[in-house]
């Protein structure tokens, strides 16, 4: 085993992160005897969902795992080909309009380029690409074909999409190319990748949990009729405490940098989450598709995501970097 770090196969430098999985599949191990005797005490009740939640949360561990801690060129690869899934994904609950087939092209291209500028760790070109050029481009692309019916709803919900699904989720990616931080514990992008998904992750079960033991009092009801002020408090506050709890282990930050990022996460997740509900409930669908059983869709999955990952990105970039 010893010889494994040395040589390079399973870099030293990340022990902790995985020791960190090693806690994952043990916390999956649970979930999975947990969902099973639940079956076999209450035979009369339906737990489909419950096992298909787990089951799905085992593949997403063990793709995430082997893309996180062997090579960081893999995790920008995973990341270019989910960008793709969730615009698809997207994609597929509106109307397009036939005249924008080409348009769509376009932006399907510019999804390995926004990853390209990430693989080559050009940051000045990651970050305004999708915002400024092609924010820019498509609209020029749209007009080019001469259909004005529905252009400035057709432009808006384009672009949107593109930010949300590839530019904000790309900022994962450009996590794992960071250069690693050499100090009395080595940091590597895998590691704040990890503590990212995790505390993220954490963060919408936690709220889930506090709010179906003592919710009363109903955030956002009209967006998402689950919601509540003490599930929102219970969730940060314990997302908080984990962020504090891990960060030396996995980040540079300090304690008072720890704390304010446990709560940007907490707050920014809950956000990310409504957001996106209000999208699905303007379109009229539950979950975005089926596509991840027990959970929906991969936007279901990366809702909140979307705005942590960025606000994230660039707390600890210009923190540290």
């Amino acid at each position: 085993m010893n010889a494994w770090f040395a040589d390079g196969l399973f870099p030293a430098a990340q022990l902790p992160l995985y020791y960190a999985f090693g806690g994952v599949l043990v916390l999956l191990i649970i979930a999975s005897v947990v969902s099973l005797a639940l079956k076999r005490a209450r035979p009369a009740k339906n737990y489909t969902e419950l096992r298909q939640r787990v089951r799905t949360w085992w593949w997403i561990a063990a793709i995430f795992g082997v893309a996180l801690c062997l090579h960081p060129k893999g995790a920008i690869i995973l990341m270019a080909l989910v960008s793709f899934l969730a615009f698809k994904e997207y994609l597929s609950l509106l109307t397009t309009r036939r005249t924008d087939h080409v348009v769509l092209l376009w932006a399907y291209l510019a999804i390995p380029l926004q990853y390209w500028w990430v693989w080559q760790n050009w940051y000045g070109m990651f970050i305004i690409f999708i915002p400024v050029y092609l924010f820019l481009f498509l609209p020029m692309r749209m007009v080019m074909v001469g259909d004005t019916r529905g252009f400035l709803q057709s432009a808006g919900t384009l672009h949107w999409g593109m930010m949300t699904t590839v530019f904000s989720l790309s900022h994962i990616a450009f996590l794992v190319n960071l250069p690693d931080l050499h100090g009395p514990r080595p940091l590597t992008g895998g590691m704040y990748v990890f503590y990212l998904l995790l505390l993220t992750q954490l963060n919408d079960v936690a709220q889930y949990i506090w709010g179906k033991c003592i919710g009363r009092h109903k955030v956002i009801p009209k967006v998402s009729p689950n919601k509540t002020v003490e599930g929102l408090v219970g969730g940060v506050l314990t997302t908080t405490l984990l962020a504090w709890l891990l960060a030396p282990w996995f980040t540079p930050f300090t304690t008072l940098e720890s704390v304010l990022v446990g709560l940007l996460i907490g707050v920014a997740g809950f956000i990310g989450d409504v957001v996106m509900s209000a999208v699905k409930r303007d379109i009229g669908v539950k979950d975005a598709s089926s596509m991840l059983p027990g959970h929906g869709g991969i936007l279901d999955r990366l809702d909140s995501l979307t705005y942590t990952a960025p606000l994230f990105f660039h707390v600890l970039y210009f923190l540290h970097y």
